[in-house]
């Protein structure tokens, strides 16, 4: 029976490595529910996935997720201790945060770019995930783990992407690299160290002569009064001491 999973796993895995690029380390998303069930069948995550998915894994949550578990008290106490021994994937809910299963959902929106595996004991959630192309998701059924089939969505989206009507993420991703590399598309961070600042020349009002100032007319005729006034008061004090002297004599 475990050699059966195994092979299923193995050809799901084939399936989503070929046509989206999902390889290792393979990031899972655990939500509440899949820690809880996890505990209940006293599954060893971290031993266990590697062996079932026969690879490199890596545990993964979102602080809506911790957040979520905090409040829903000590009947999922054992959960949020699962969960807390998870990285931390930044999510979109900085201020607000949200469900755990509306937190998961948009961590694969946009075709997934991350790769992220959902795990989930979710009936709800594991609905909305199979509508989006590209995602695996894992359950707990009977105490084992299972990566589910790619769903009816993602099938249809890889044939059409075959038939030539839809370009996956994962092709315009290395479309991208491979123009980089040949040159046909610049890369925007070397084009960005490239730009320079053009050598402005001088400011031409700056080169322009100063105009001179013109003289003050009024200032100079006021100052011409001043004097007149000071060398007449000099000579009538002349004049007033020259009178006395006489008189004097």
């Amino acid at each position: 029976m475990k050699i059966t999973r195994q092979k299923h796993a193995k050809k799901h895995l084939g399936f989503f490595r070929n046509n989206f690029g999902v390889r290792e380390p393979y990031q899972i998303l655990l939500d509440g529910t899949f820690c809880q069930a996890a505990l209940r069948g006293r599954i060893q995550l971290r031993e266990q996935l590697p062996r079932y998915l026969m690879g490199e894994t890596q545990l993964c949550t979102t602080r809506c997720v911790l957040k979520e578990l905090e409040t829903l008290g000590k009947d999922l106490y054992g959960a949020k201790l699962i969960a807390q021994k998870c990285q931390v994937r930044n999510c979109p809910h900085f201020k607000n945060a949200v469900s755990g299963s509306e937190c998961l959902l948009s961590m694969v929106e946009e075709g997934n770019p991350h790769h992220y595996f959902v795990a989930t004991q979710d009936q709800n959630l594991s609905v909305k995930v199979k509508k989006k192309p590209g995602v695996p998701l894992m359950f707990i059924i009977q105490n084992t783990m299972v990566l589910d089939k790619p769903s009816p969505k993602t099938i249809a989206f890889v044939k059409a992407v075959e038939s030539g009507q839809l370009v996956s993420v994962h092709e315009k991703e290395s479309i991208k690299h491979l123009k980089e590399e040949q040159g046909l598309v610049k890369n925007t961070e070397q084009s960005r160290r490239k730009k320079r600042k053009k050598i402005s020349g001088p400011n031409p009002l700056s080169c322009l002569k100063k105009k001179k100032k013109a003289p003050d007319t009024q200032s100079s005729a006021s100052e011409k009064k001043r004097k007149r006034k000071r060398i007449r008061n000099r000579s009538n004090s002349k004049i007033l001491s020259e009178k006395q002297n006489a008189e004097g004599e």
